[in-house]
């Protein structure tokens, strides 16, 4: 990630130093539930699913947390995850997808 970053006006670089906090909690999600783009902010609603034990076939999924980003946070997460996936492919944990056909193509 770059270390750097703009000001509003798109004109100063500001020099950013991450700083780790190790005591950070963190939370667990097996699912994301809901993607909500407002205009404004960008909210990932992650659940959790919880099995029945008295009725292994039944599940409820809680919500677990809601990232709420800005539209450039937003965007570097999926910038994130972009590379994210293209290195598990390299590594083969993920296999590439096919390109999908043309609509109105034929053979």
């Amino acid at each position: 990630m770059d270390d750097k970053a703009k000001n509003a006006a798109g004109q100063q670089q500001v020099k950013i130093q991450y700083v780790d906090l190790p005591s950070l909690s963190e939370t667990f999600a097996d699912a994301i539930d809901h993607v909500f783009f407002d205009g404004q902010t960008l909210r990932i609603n992650f659940g959790v699913t919880r099995v029945d034990p008295q009725q292994p076939a039944n599940a409820r999924r809680y919500p677990a947390c809601r990232l709420v980003l800005t539209p450039g946070a937003g965007i570097e997460l999926m910038k994130q995850i972009q590379q994210l996936i293209s290195k598990m492919v390299q590594a083969g944990v993920l296999k590439p997808n096919p390109p999908a056909p043309s609509e109105g193509k034929t053979n």
